[in-house]
């Protein structure tokens, strides 16, 4: 296996214990204890000057008296004195070090000991797991560095779990030995590396099959991208567990699109665009680790159940509509095969109740219906829905359903609970390592297949080709921005169109008489609109009158809005009527420019039915993100309207994330509604834009 870079930290040749301790239910006791139940095979040093010996080792009163500079050192030192062993640390050149404690102490002074701790490991370059962490289980290399009794883990296991989180990590490894663990990290505050990292060591793993992130924010986001797509590249699922979720950002926005893209939107962007699949307890989040991590990969098709309940079986159908997972229609022959299977009075239908009248036969049925709708072409994933028996316990029988179903239709089958089981029945635990997981609760199975069928699809993308704008048209637009301006609507449509956006192209005018020219140019019926400078949301102002059809109203109109909002307008002809939709971009700070795809008008701030992308993206991905949004029949025309163009919205859509990561270091905000979308295409028909200071941008990366 390649060395990677935080092997001094996760695979230790050596690990000196500063602070070890004899005293019971200690860090210091835990920590060299942990060692040897972890199976360690290097060497290892317990640092305390009280002591001889130590569990059976030598203890040594400094590191400076070690036979060798250890790889790691673990400290087990309270916060008075960890800067002080820090010190003694990084003067013998140790390269890694785990850092538990929290770095708060109450007398403490001006900068913070926290603050001096991530300084000295700036300055020295070492590799340190914490601090406020719970250390980490290298099961595969048989490393385990931390401070707390755990569960037995056996070696190597299939699964990697990081988490800024401790209590979310050893919750999750402590408690379900379904799950097979070959690496698990605690975080903790990343002062010197960060989860990324973590990420990328494990996806060196050969083991790994799945990763699970329990995360609050991304430290390093340049990073944490790059080994997102490694992931991808290398065709591991990452399932994120993302907490922290704020719309404080909202609050400081000019435009529609920033108040609507909170923080959490960056993060459903980029986990959409490298496939992570997201969970929304612990566990959703444990179940679908194991789902990834035992079952074979899946096919093409949708999922096929076995019940042995009517009404259980009718529940299962409302909780699989809830959850949004397909089930498959059966084929016909399919439906004659179980008809020749099944008691009279069951219909062949999936889900499939096989259970009626019982007998000796029963289970030979259950297991012939499970095999059947399971070799069905329309069939990806099985599943057998039952309770389990008396004491949590699970009857033979139904192994044997998936043993011989997988056998005979070379697809993946999960065994699942209708109530709460256990983890811990040798039963359960021996059928899902042996690629049949045996799991708790309907609703968490069915957001773990939501998962793997989301995964599956997220593989089977075409990469979109873009096409790079002129150079000139960016730098040029760049110079205009990096001073934080805000464009008015001309300027504003004047960028989307030199960026093949189209747009509505209005004509400025000073005076009556301009007004009159221009609506001339444009033809009757126009739009006018106020262009008083600082005037962003000309609506909310009464700023617009659509549908101006002659001079003598145009004259009229003007007048009116000139008295209260000054004499600089726009004429544009009116763009026939359709459907309004909404493009934005927000710019995050930790991942830049994040595009805003949705319904507009009104819509856009009473319904917000909008979705997140990560510029620059093409039309096949615009697409997607309409697919998924609860307005989309509106497109294809209701109650006597016209289905839109959506394609060509969805073009303009690719166009407008091209600009935006083009300008992605001096955008703030664009707001770019409405886009009019009908029969004939589709037009950008007002926008604003808000450029981003570059002393900003100096005081962000600084």
């Amino acid at each position: 296996m390649k060395k990677h870079r935080l092997d001094p930290l996760l695979r230790p040749k050596s690990v000196a214990v500063v602070g070890a301790s004899k005293r019971a239910d200690t860090l210091g006791q835990w920590a060299l204890k942990n060692l040897e139940i972890g199976g360690y095979k290097g060497r290892i040093y317990p640092v305390n000057p009280r002591y001889e010996e130590l569990q059976g080792h030598q203890c040594y009163a400094a590191l400076s008296e070690l036979p060798e500079v250890p790889d790691l050192v673990i400290f087990a030192v309270g916060d008075q004195r960890l800067e002080a062993a820090l010190d003694e640390a990084i003067a013998a050149g140790v390269p890694a070090a785990v850092i538990q404690s929290t770095l708060v102490m109450d007398d403490d002074s001006e900068p913070l000991l926290k603050d001096r701790v991530r300084q000295k490991i700036k300055d020295a370059g070492i590799l340190v797991c914490g601090a406020n962490c719970m250390g980490y289980y290298n099961v595969r290399d048989h490393v385990w560095s931390c401070g707390f009794d755990s569960a037995l883990h056996e070696a190597p296991g299939n699964v990697s779990l990081i988490s800024h989180s401790g209590s979310g990590m050893s919750g999750i490894m402590d408690c379900e030995q379904r799950l097979r663990l070959n690496l698990a990290v605690s975080a903790g505050n990343e002062l010197g590396t960060t989860m990324d990292e973590y990420l990328d060591f494990a996806l060196d793993l050969p083991e790994t099959r799945v990763i699970g992130l329990f995360i609050e924010t991304a430290r390093n986001p340049d990073g944490f991208r790059a080994a997102l797509k490694k992931a991808t590249q290398r065709r591991i699922p990452v399932v994120a567990l993302k907490v922290g979720r704020t719309e404080e950002s909202a609050r400081l926005t000019v435009s529609h699109s920033g108040a609507m893209a909170g923080d959490d939107a960056t993060y459903e962007a980029l986990f959409d665009r490298y496939g992570v699949q997201r969970a929304r307890d612990q566990d959703e989040f444990t179940t679908m680790l194991i789902m990834f991590a035992e079952l074979h990969p899946v096919g093409a098709g949708e999922l096929v159940s076995l019940h042995d309940s009517g009404g259980e079986r009718q529940l299962f159908v409302d909780l699989a509509d809830s959850a949004n997972v397909p089930l498959t229609k059966l084929s016909d022959d399919t439906i004659s095969k179980l008809r020749d299977v099944l008691d009279p009075e069951l219909p062949a239908v999936n889900p499939l109740d096989a259970w009626s009248r019982g007998g000796p036969d029963a289970a030979e049925k259950m297991t012939r219906g499970l095999t059947l709708i399971m070799q069905d072409p329309g069939a990806a994933l099985g599943v057998v829905v039952h309770d389990r028996a008396p004491f949590g316990k699970i009857y033979p029988s139904y192994l044997t359903y998936m043993q011989r179903a997988r056998a005979e239709s070379g697809k993946p089958v999960a065994l699942v609970s209708a109530t709460q089981g256990t983890g811990y029945d040798d039963a359960v635990i021996t059928s899902t390592h042996a690629g049949f997981p045996v799991l708790d609760g309907v609703s968490r199975f069915l957001a773990g297949a939501n998962a793997l069928f989301a995964y599956r699809d997220f593989l089977l993308r075409d990469a979109d080709e873009l096409q790079s704008p002129a150079e000139g048209i960016v730098t040029r637009w760049q110079g205009r921005l990096r001073t934080g301006e805000t464009l008015g609507e001309l300027d504003a449509l004047a960028l989307l169109a030199d960026f093949g956006v189209q747009t509505s192209s209005p004509i400025a005018a000073a005076d009556e008489d301009a007004v009159i020219a221009a609506a001339k140019k444009c033809g009757y019926p126009v739009v006018l609109k106020t262009a008083q400078p600082g005037l962003l949301h000309k609506s909310d102002q009464a700023g617009v009158v659509v549908g101006i059809t002659d001079e003598d109203q145009l004259r009229q109109m003007f007048g009116l809005m000139q008295s209260r909002l000054g004499d600089d307008m726009l004429v544009a002809p009116v763009v026939d009527s359709g459907v309004e939709m909404i493009l934005g971009l927000k710019r995050d700070p930790q991942f830049g420019p994040v595009v805003l795809l949705g319904f507009g008008g009104i819509l856009a701030e009473t319904i917000a039915d909008v979705q997140f992308a990560l510029p620059p993206f093409g039309a096949r991905h615009a697409r997607r993100c309409i697919d998924r949004m609860k307005l989309r029949p509106l497109l294809d025309g209701v109650r006597g309207t016209h289905r839109v163009d959506i394609e060509s919205f969805c073009q303009l859509a690719e166009r407008f994330s091209i600009m935006a990561h083009a300008l992605r270091d001096v955008l703030a905000e664009v707001d770019v509604n409405p886009v009019i979308v009908n029969e004939s295409g589709s037009i950008a028909v007002d926008a604003l834009v808000v450029g981003r200071d570059r002393r900003e941008k100096i005081r962000a990366e600084t």
